[in-house]
């Protein structure tokens, strides 16, 4: 302050000193006590130039911008009148340069924190600003550490060039921990409610009692919100006060309760769209119920949620919260103004993908009017598609007098390929080596397509697939698989080499709803496996070993709908998939059999961020023609995958060579670690396999439970499970890769 009152008094003086000087032109200008600045650093800020006029104004500008530096501790500017003019000297006075930084005294925070927090570093200005700068930082550190009684004391040692040495002696002190909080003023709500709702908390043997201003002030706003949602709606806090005691705090808090109020009536005003009934009804509460203000601001964004799904984004709710005797009575009225109409959609931010593929998952569309529900469904269907960060963004931009607007989206593309090499551990397979080069969004055009190779003691897998999910620019699906495997399962080698082709398209009458047909034709060829005793396979089985390649074809028929609000961590919606395949028969090939499966799965936001998923799975197989039905189209379940059954080893639950009929029931609770990119989850599995619907027996159910977490990575959905066998009694891990649920 007194730096202030300085610059402000010399500047009026050199002014007045100046003002008979207007007409006087500088002749030159000369720069005195610099020491590390350039001369021409400080003629080059000056608004005073030679040739020109000699005026108070450009001296007084000329040392505000020099003190602005903050470089100089002081600026004079003084002149020499000559025949023809005047010669200006800037005479100035620099702060010193700190030549290091040593801080001495400081356990509890490191030097390299210190010097982050602070702007003390070797070449700056030593000045009065930065020191107090620097002192509020420290101080403010160590508060929210708890040590409350910190002190510093700086040092500088003067050196030659006017540099210093700059020398922080700390002392911490102990810390000072909260020995007692104080409430005043409540009579309904007792002291132990209070301190319940408060964070910062009273030291003891198993609180540390550590004070942070910050949610100091947190825990006031609670407990109003606390009043508020308890009816005391005029609740406030009048006044705090913290003394250190002994070294540790006593807090005092004074607050008003005021008086409880229950709900009222309700009156509406200013509504044309909705009738004063269907806008009361969005307010429910019993009779003498108390009101909560909470409760009360949630319901009024349900009505304000009703407008904007109708397109009256420009609507205002104003209400009165009228106090008759303990009763809260509401004057609610609606200005609902102009309804907004889309005129234009806008994509932006995409860089890799198509506009014309975001334009396909629109839920609203130029000329239609702006509905609240269908802009988030679309912000939703973007998203699921992959291709893009979890931060898309919608906004709106008015463009007449009629409160239309153009619809604007924004997204960031995400790497939507990735190039995958390494091995992989299950508990069948064991250790897998894997290539794969994949691509959801090839050429912008949404495109999936894959090559991927998985080599291993028990595994020989070659794949290449490619789909099309909008063929010529329509909303038909096409595309093919081409696979040449081998792979063990419990009692045999199982060879295949073929392909298959798929063609589909949404369901017009049903949102979100699919049917995709396909055709498939490849080679098997069935060895047994060594050690495999003759009495432990089916006589099918041998008859296979016997055959050598065997041909395989078939049609099937899937209908899937999909209406989870995100694929890739669902709260709200429900997921449907009917299959159905036909091999053999007309279709010829050595094989015939028909195959059903069904999978119902639904997803519930409980509390917080917790969601509850249920999974039902059915699965049904038969032979006809007198044929039976191929091993390795049988059901083992167990470990991962769809027909998991967290807890048991993979293929493990069921018929040694498989069983004809499945029933699964899975159940997760999950809950976001990091968004949607890492998840947390308890799990509950049970489901067997048998050969007949008599030999279904619901107590004869192998049962799962545990923990697991998913992980969102550039290579797909990583999962970890560690679930306990009730049956076995034990442990079990499980790694996968992909979504199974």
């Amino acid at each position: 302050m007194i730096n202030k009152m300085k610059y402000v008094v010399l500047i009026l003086m050199i002014s007045a000193s100046f003002i008979y000087a207007q007409s006087e032109i500088v002749l030159d200008i000369e720069i005195e006590g610099n020491q590390n600045i350039e001369k021409e650093l400080v003629r080059s800020i000056s608004t005073i130039r030679i040739g020109e006029h000699l005026t108070a104004d450009k001296v007084a500008s000329t040392i505000h911008d020099l003190y602005q530096l903050g470089i100089f501790e002081d600026v004079k500017i003084s002149k020499e009148s000559l025949a023809r003019g005047v010669i200006v000297t800037i005479q100035v006075v620099e702060f010193p340069i700190i030549e290091s930084v040593t801080y001495i005294g400081n356990s509890r925070i490191k030097d390299s924190r210190l010097g982050e927090i602070t702007k003390l570093r070797r070449g700056s200005y030593w000045s009065p600003f930065l020191r107090n700068e620097s002192e509020k930082a420290i101080i403010s550190e160590y508060e929210s550490k708890g040590y409350h009684l910190a002190e510093i004391e700086f040092v500088d040692t003067e050196l030659e060039d006017n540099r210093v040495e700059l020398t922080l002696e700390i002392e911490e002190g102990d810390r000072v921990v909260v020995k007692n909080i104080r409430i005043h003023g409540n009579k309904e709500v007792p002291n132990s409610r209070i301190l319940r709702i408060m964070k910062t908390k009273r030291s003891s043997l198993f609180r540390s009692g550590k004070f942070e201003e910050e949610q100091f002030e947190e825990d006031l706003e609670a407990i109003i919100d606390y009043y508020n949602k308890e009816g005391f709606i005029d609740a406030k806090i009048i006044s705090t006060e913290r003394e250190i005691i002994d070294g540790r705090f006593v807090i005092d808090i004074y607050l008003q309760e005021g008086t409880r109020y229950y709900f009222g009536d309700i009156i509406v005003s200013g509504n044309t769209r909705f009738a004063d009934h269907v806008i009361r009804d969005k307010f429910i509460f019993e009779e003498d119920e108390i009101f909560d203000l909470e409760k009360f601001n949630r319901q009024v964004n349900t009505v304000a949620s009703m407008y904007y799904d109708e397109g009256y984004i420009y609507a205002q709710f104003d209400h009165d919260l009228e106090r008759v005797d303990d009763r809260i009575n509401v004057k609610f009225n609606i200005n609902e103004n102009n309804r907004a109409q889309v005129r234009k959609i806008r994509i932006k931010g995409n860089r890799r993908t198509k506009e014309k593929v975001i334009r396909r998952n629109l839920a609203i569309y130029p000329g239609d009017y702006f509905r609240q529900s269908l802009a988030i469904r679309t912000q939703q269907n973007i998203y699921n598609l992959g291709f893009f960060e979890p931060d898309i963004r919608l906004d709106y931009q008015p463009i007449n007098r009629h409160g239309d607007i153009d619809l604007i989206i924004d997204v960031n593309d995400r790497i939507s390929g990735s190039a995958q090499g390494g091995v992989a551990i299950n508990s069948h397979d064991g250790l897998i080596g894997q290539l794969a080069v994949t691509h959801n969004n090839l050429f912008g055009n949404a495109w999936q397509a894959g090559v991927k190779w998985e080599f291993g003691g028990k595994t020989q897998n070659f794949s290449f697939n490619f789909t099309n999910p909008y063929t010529r620019d329509t909303n038909i699906l096409t595309g093919f698989d081409v696979y040449h495997t081998t792979r063990e399962w419990n009692t045999f080698e199982l060879r295949t080499r073929g392909g298959a082709l798929r063609v589909g398209q949404p369901v017009p009458f049903l949102n979100h709803a699919r049917l995709v047909g396909g055709y498939s034709y490849y080679s098997k060829r069935y060895r047994i496996l060594e050690g495999i005793s003759e009495d432990d396979v089916s006589e099918n089985l041998k008859d296979l070993d016997k055959r050598g390649w065997q041909n395989t074809s078939a049609l099937s028929l899937t209908f899937t709908r999909d209406s989870r609000d995100n694929v890739f961590f669902p709260t709200a919606g429900s997921q449907i998939m009917f299959y159905n395949q036909l091999a053999g028969g007309f279709l010829q090939g050595d094989f015939d059999y028909f195959k059903q499966i069904v999978q119902m799965s639904w997803y519930t936001k409980t509390f917080w961020e917790f969601v509850l998923g249920t999974k039902w799975r059915f699965g049904y197989v038969t032979g006809y023609g007198g044929s039976e039905v191929p091993p390795d189209e049988r059901f083992y379940l167990g470990g991962t995958g769809p027909d998991g059954i967290r807890g048991y080893g993979e293929r493990s639950v069921g018929p040694r060579d498989g069983g004809l009929r499945q029933v699964i029931f899975s159940t997760e609770y999950s809950w976001p670690i990091a968004s949607d990119q890492i998840i947390g989850l308890a799990f509950f599995d049970a489901g067997n396999s048998f050969n007949h619907l008599t030999k279904f027996n619901f107590w004869d159910m192998k049962i799962g439970s545990g923990l697991g977490i998913r992980i969102r990575s550039p290579f797909g959905l990583i999962g970890f499970d560690y679930a306990y066998s009730f049956e076995n009694r034990s442990w079990e891990p499980h790694f996968q890769f992909g979504t199974t649920f």
